[in-house]
């Protein structure tokens, strides 16, 4: 029985398009006029010598992007705009990634190609081989490394009805056949997908290059390639494991990373752990960098290469496994030094293979396949080609003015949402800060429930697990707990000498009903006892009618089945962020508001508010959308207005007595305003508490006054999962980056 026809079989066909995924971005740095950069490596990105997603290629100004293991194609998508993301965000806002595998115009001495300064001196001496051997200039084109490894549902099922005893074994034959036919057939690949037709000044010396413009310099003879006598067989796992080891013992090859095959077998830490691991997968070489996505390479591709790795499995092979490489290399040499616009010599060839794929497709169940349907289109008319639509935009300026617009695009794309981590942005902001910082870092990061914002952190062995962004192994279970129960943190902190507001708990509305007289010739405040946000929370400064308090009582029950009724503090309030015994951050937050133009009404100056790109919804942005809910309407309603009242010009109107930022409140950074008595109380406060990361809120009358007066402040609350995306993008004041402080005490070692 052939491979195709247990392809479509009932039990297997599920598995077909399982796979894991991998992409290994190169890319040069330029200034935003496309200038060749020629600046250091990015000091916030840390060591690259060990970076698990931002490294330095061959040279200083040469990054390259690794994405870890996805699987699947949309998983490996979201790392891959997030570790762009990241680097964009890390390099000075005047330098962009170039979007060509062909490097911009170089300098013209290639000595001041500067070789990446890395910590260990192999790295080093290697780079300084390849610069003598092949020229510094060869070095700096750059391109996309696709890791592909089929489903192991997939090759389980397969073994299972194969007369292969030993799976390995059947693994390696597999993706050996796999191999040989790719590079028998990647011409077709280079026809499509190539994408460097001209070079910029400085890249080859005198008459060294082809004549421009063609499909694909970079998978032609005259990118970069071993020199010809390096040949290596594929016609077993033994004879490519041989090959390679001696050419190494013969010195035409200086280590085994130094062979450039289009594609390279995988299968542990150096090539002749293959002899015994078997090939895991196999790494696509040949993927220039597509100028028209904005990582290098789309998500059509992706899913298009692995129809295409499955096709190729299924596709007989010439019987010299040797002699059928070679003529794969020649037709692929022909193929990519072709005109751009030009029909290939091998059109009716690829129309047929083209039409194969089709076929192929539908049999093992697959409706639709990115690109597929533009096979034949881009056959008939090449200038739908990558190549050709490069090459044709060029014509009405040049290679290098479509490539700089190009990249200032994505430029613009990665810094329109600075607070966002792309891939990640149903997340809450302050896990995608942490999650921002973490990959900076060099920290790897796994999202394990995305819902509930659970994060897997890890370096070098060294586990931490995250949630909601600085919840950690650092507190103990029981401190969530306590401040979760406002009851339990007021008799904490009351028994440890801090002043916190009086009042009573109540477990019934009817109770809580009946104590109106306590309470309605002074402030006070209703909330929840354990919810938090200020989530039906209702402040009321100088007491509240009977029909405003019943109001107050019903919101609070709704979110919780026991309720606070406490004296209201007079003073400001303000979020101190505490970790690790430090003071990081202080916030002044405004209650949601608007100003009045003597023209708009509440509803209209909240809709005009509102529209302000910073704010969102569910901690996404840093700033939350103001609400007109039944609290708002209430707070109006005590001031004289409703929501279709018309303010005079100038005058505020709070929305909300509380001033959460996830209420609608502004935030305002006073770190700096106070002294060291405040920042104490606040310390030890949270130490009372026996917690290592807090936010605690304190009412200050006059900041300026001392501490230790006997009301010099009152402490309203204290919160286990403080948000920090409102300290690190307030809206006013200086930037905090608690994420960072949170990772420095999860991870000392790594600063």
């Amino acid at each position: 029985m052939t491979l195709r026809s247990l392809l479509v079989q009932e039990d297997i066909r599920p598995y077909v398009f399982d796979g894991r995924y991998g992409v290994e971005r190169e890319a040069q740095r330029v200034r935003l006029d496309g200038r060749f950069a020629g600046t250091d490596h990015p000091k916030a990105l840390g060591n690259r010598s060990f970076h698990p997603y931002i490294q330095t290629d061959f040279a200083e100004n040469q990054l390259e992007l690794i994405t870890p293991v996805a699987d699947g194609v949309e998983e490996l998508f979201r790392y891959l705009a997030a570790i762009h993301d990241v680097t964009y965000r890390s390099m000075t806002p005047g330098e962009m990634l170039w979007p060509l595998s062909m490097p911009p115009t170089l300098p013209e001495q290639e000595d001041d190609i500067a070789i990446a300064k890395l910590d260990r001196d192999e790295d080093v001496r290697y780079r300084q081989f390849l610069a003598k051997t092949y020229g510094r200039r060869k070095q700096m084109v750059s391109g996309i490394h696709f890791n592909f490894e089929f489903g192991d549902g997939l090759l389980r099922r397969l073994f299972a009805k194969s007369d292969e005893a030993d799976y390995v074994k059947f693994k390696t034959e597999l993706y050996l056949k796999v191999t040989r036919n790719y590079l028998h057939y990647r011409w077709f690949l280079t026809y499509f997908f190539g994408a460097t037709p001209q070079t910029e000044a400085n890249y080859f010396v005198g008459d060294s290059g082809p004549q421009e413009p063609v499909r694909s310099i970079r998978n032609s003879s005259y990118g970069y390639t071993n020199h010809g006598d390096v040949k290596v067989s594929y016609a077993s796992l033994q004879a490519y494991l041989g090959d390679i080891a001696r050419l190494v013992e013969t010195g035409k090859l200086s280590e085994e990373k130094e062979f450039y095959s289009p594609v390279r077998l995988r299968g542990g830490q150096k090539v002749a752990d293959l002899a015994t691991a078997g090939i895991r997968y196999i790494e696509l070489r040949n993927v220039d960098i597509n100028p028209f996505a904005e990582y290098g390479i789309s998500q059509a591709q992706v899913k298009f290469l692995h129809l295409f790795l499955l096709y190729l499995a299924t596709k007989e092979e010439g019987a010299d496994a040797d002699a059928w490489v070679e003529a794969g290399d020649r037709k692929n040499e022909h193929v990519a030094l072709e005109h751009p616009l030009a029909q290939t010599v091998y059109l009716e060839e690829a129309r047929v293979i083209a039409d194969e794929l089709g076929t192929f497709a539908k049999e093992i169940g697959v409706s639709t396949v990115p690109l597929l349907d533009q096979l034949l289109p881009m056959l008939a008319d090449p200038s739908k080609t990558f190549a050709g639509r490069l090459y044709q935009a060029s014509q009405e300026s040049s290679q290098a003015q479509v490539a700089t617009e190009l990249g200032l695009s994505y430029h613009k794309a990665a810094w329109e949402k600075p607070y966002q981590l792309a891939g990640f942005t149903d997340m809450e902001l302050s896990t995608q800060s942490l999650m921002f910082d973490s990959i900076q870092r060099g920290i790897k990061v796994e999202v394990l429930d995305e819902s509930d914002q659970f994060l897997k952190l890890s370096t070098d062995g060294h586990v931490e697990y995250v949630k909601n962004g600085n919840m950690t192994s650092k507190d103990q279970y029981i401190v969530p707990l306590i401040m979760a129960n406002k009851t339990v943190t007021k008799k904490i902190l009351s028994e440890n000498g801090f002043r916190v507001p009086l009042g009573a708990e109540f477990n019934s509305v009817q109770k809580a009903l009946g104590a109106y007289p306590q309470f309605s010739g002074k402030g006070f405040v209703v909330k929840p006892k354990t919810t938090n946000y200020g989530v039906g929370v209702s402040v009321f400064e100088e007491g509240a009618s009977l029909e405003d308090y019943q109001d107050a009582v019903r919101l609070a029950f709704a979110e919780d089945q026991s309720i606070l009724v406490e004296e209201f503090l007079a003073g400001t309030e303000y979020r101190f962020f505490v970790i690790d015994g430090r003071v990081e951050a202080i916030l002044l937050r405004i209650p949601a508001n608007v100003v009045g133009d003597g023209h708009h009404t509440i509803k209209e100056l909240v809709a005009e508010k509102n529209a302000d790109p910073l704010r969102g919804t569910h901690h996404r942005s840093p700033l939350e959308k103001i609400q007109l809910g039944e609290l708002e309407q209430l707070m109006l309603r005590k001031q004289g207005y409703g929501i279709d009242s018309v303010p005079e010009k100038g005058q505020v109107v709070y929305l909300r007595e509380n001033s959460n930022i996830s209420t609608g409140g502004d935030s305002i950074d006073v770190t700096d305003e106070f002294n060291d008595e405040y920042k104490k109380v606040a310390t030890e406060a949270v130490a009372a508490l026996h917690a290592r990361i807090s936010g605690i809120d304190l009412i200050i009358p006059d900041k300026e006054k001392p501490a230790d007066g006997a009301e010099a402040y009152g402490i309203i609350e204290a919160n286990f999962n403080p948000a920090m995306h409102m300290h690190i993008y307030p809206y006013q004041g200086k930037s905090r980056r608690l994420t960072m402080s949170v990772l420095k005490l999860l991870f000392p070692e790594r600063f």
